[in-house]
């Protein structure tokens, strides 16, 4: 995987939308506060803006008192925009179906996904999954929790791409995705075959399928592969249920080459 051209090195805050290269904007709201107060960016410093769809602004960090260019206060940056570019996502996109895990290890699942190049998540609600995302307020603020950790690792990552993290699935549903045609694999410790000797797609998207702490039933197991799932293992040992889509991740990157390029 390759880092993004240009971010190398530079902070990036998340906007909505990008300025035009030439312009001069205002950075405020959450996003300008943490430059202003936490990066205490100063005058002459440069930054990076992204939409999180792939739009990169490069900006430098100009002087409250210059005339046009807006004001600067505890939450927000002054700033003239110096270049503008988009970077394409990957040929091969990868989503992870993770299961639920109980505490606080379920955003490190996805913290450390997303930090590893993960296009996507979907979190599934296995059956020996101990967190329940009950429908409503509870289950709601679990999934924000999810995408907000999502966002929060793109940034640290200085990725161009943000996750689109889904709405919550049972195995039905996930069985359902599989059917729907993504290569699927599902990382599984009795799998005869291994993650190396699995031919990747060089394009499309690829489904990487996690079980909870308890692991996959043999029913779930036996339900994914008849929708078309492939098991595969990492290796000998068994890693936690929170640290393994990361790991995976990581070796897919290597496998993959230029198909997996950083988004």
């Amino acid at each position: 995987m390759a880092v993004t051209t240009g971010v190398t090195g530079l902070p990036v805050f998340l906007v909505s939308e990008l300025p035009a290269a030439g312009t001069h904007t205002v950075l405020d709201g959450p996003e300008g506060r943490h430059a202003a107060v936490v990066r205490r960016l100063r005058p002459g410093e440069e930054l990076v803006l992204s939409d999180g769809r792939g739009g990169l602004a490069r900006c430098q960090v100009d002087r409250p008192e210059q005339p046009g260019r807006g004001g600067a206060g505890r939450d927000s940056l002054p700033l003239t925009v110096l270049e503008c570019w988009t970077q394409p996502p990957p040929a091969l996109r990868v989503r992870v179906a993770q299961a639920l895990i109980k505490g606080d290890r379920g955003e490190l699942a996805v913290e450390l996904a997303t930090e590893a190049g993960a296009d996507g998540l979907v979190p599934w609600q296995a059956e020996r999954c101990v967190a329940r995302w009950e429908a409503g307020p509870r289950g709601d603020k679990a999934l924000a929790r999810w995408r907000n950790t999502a966002r929060e690792a793109a940034k640290q990552a200085r990725r161009a791409w943000l996750p689109e993290v889904a709405e919550p699935v049972s195995t039905a549903g996930l069985t359902e995705l599989v059917r729907s045609g993504p290569t699927t694999l599902v990382l599984h410790e009795s799998a005869r075959t291994g993650l190396g000797a699995v031919g990747l797609p060089a394009s499309g998207e690829l489904l990487l399928v996690v079980g909870p702490e308890g692991g996959i039933t043999e029913a779930e197991l036996a339900a994914l592969v008849e929708a078309g799932a492939h098991p595969v293992r990492l290796g000998t040992t068994v890693l936690r249920a929170s640290t393994a889509a990361a790991v995976a991740l990581g070796a897919i990157g290597a496998l993959a080459g230029a198909a997996r390029q950083w988004s």
